[in-house]
């Protein structure tokens, strides 16, 4: 064996990249703390942060002010911990099996509450300050608020006493009905702090405020109401490289299903992206990728790892060119019928790795 046998080999550049604007996650982030008043204000990083990367966004967030994280899964814990401390990391899905609860209690990581049965099992193996979810609404998450008597929850710690709005991103009646509850509800079971608005919510106002506020999508750049159009940045920016430029007559069909049929000659490109790189058969037909401000439509159905476009508006484009795929959330969920949620948190595994 020679020593060249011992080098590992360095894997080539990508043909696809996606870019985080640590300036714009920032930007935005403070610019939901001030919407968000006197109250503090945290961050959703579940999900890896929406697709985007934990270890790029959550020191970014921190240090532009946030002080407290959100997680869904206990699986997700250990990706934060090099960067914040423990009891800033709240747990949604709760404490669902003792080996949750002896995870929190070694690690510092606090447990949001939905259930007696998840307070019994705190409790039981001698709990600590918690969070505690009371369901005002939306069924999914929580206790009702006719159980906050129950003898369990009131021995509870509770730091944050929290629910979430089901209709923020509407002017819905049930806004107004959820915060009534919550109010009524936090006089009944004492607490340090209550926290009621997600990203939507924060534009509701200050009486939904409250004193913590948990704003998710619109920290990446997603609006979810209007009133945040004005201050929220784009934050992704994806690129994808030309693999193989072809030219095809009359007659000849791209892709899978022959969907798309030419008409005449045509110059097109194979294009490196794919579902795996979030990039869905709804973002097919219809939709456009850039160079140099020029559009290059779609054709044909996406496959596993490729697309391919219509090269007509730019003749001086070759194999290994960089072409840029639209990513402002609001107009892309539109294009597309998916929302801004899904067009994040469905972002590759191999995007992240470039």
């Amino acid at each position: 064996m020679t020593s060249k046998d011992n080098i590992a080999p360095i894997a080539p550049p990508p043909t696809h990249r996606l870019k985080v604007d640590k300036d714009a996650l920032a930007n935005n982030w403070k610019a939901l703390d001030a919407l968000s008043g006197s109250a503090s204000t945290g961050a959703a990083v579940k999900a890896d942060c929406y697709g985007l990367g934990t270890d790029v966004c959550v020191p970014t967030l921190r240090n532009a002010g946030a002080a407290m994280f959100f997680v869904a899964h206990w699986s997700e814990v250990l990706a934060l911990l090099p960067h914040v401390e423990p009891v800033q990391i709240a747990v949604l899905h709760g404490p669902m099996t003792a080996a949750d609860v002896d995870f929190a209690l070694a690690s510092g990581v606090r447990p949001v509450i939905n259930s007696l049965q998840q307070a019994q099992r705190w409790a039981e193996k001698g709990g600590g300050p918690c969070h505690l979810m009371i369901d005002t609404g939306i069924n999914r998450l929580g206790v009702e608020p006719i159980e906050l008597s129950h003898g369990v929850l009131q021995s509870l710690d509770v730091d944050c006493l929290m629910s979430h709005l089901a209709c923020a991103d509407e002017d819905n009646p049930m806004n107004g009905e959820q915060l009534a509850i919550f109010r009524e509800a936090a006089n009944k079971i004492a607490h340090r702090r209550l926290s009621l608005s997600n990203s939507a919510g924060i534009a509701l106002g200050k009486d939904y405020a409250f004193d913590l506020t948990r704003p998710g999508i619109a920290l990446y750049g997603g609006v979810p109401r209007n009133e945040l159009a004005s201050c929220i940045r784009q934050v992704a920016y994806l690129e994808a490289a030309i693999i193989q430029v072809r030219n095809l007559t009359a007659g000849d069909s791209v892709g899978y299903n022959s969907e798309f049929t030419a008409d005449g000659s045509m110059r097109v490109g194979t294009v490196s992206l794919g579902y795996a790189d979030g990039f869905l058969r709804a973002r097919g037909p219809g939709f456009r990728l850039m160079h140099s401000g020029n559009e290059l439509p779609v054709l044909g159905k996406v496959s596993m790892d490729m697309i391919v476009v219509d090269l007509a508006q730019t003749p001086e484009v070759s194999e290994g060119d960089w072409l840029n795929v639209p990513f402002y959330l609001p107009d892309a969920a539109q294009q597309s019928s998916v929302s801004q949620y899904e067009l994040l948190t469905v972002l590759g595994k191999r995007l992240r790795n470039c």
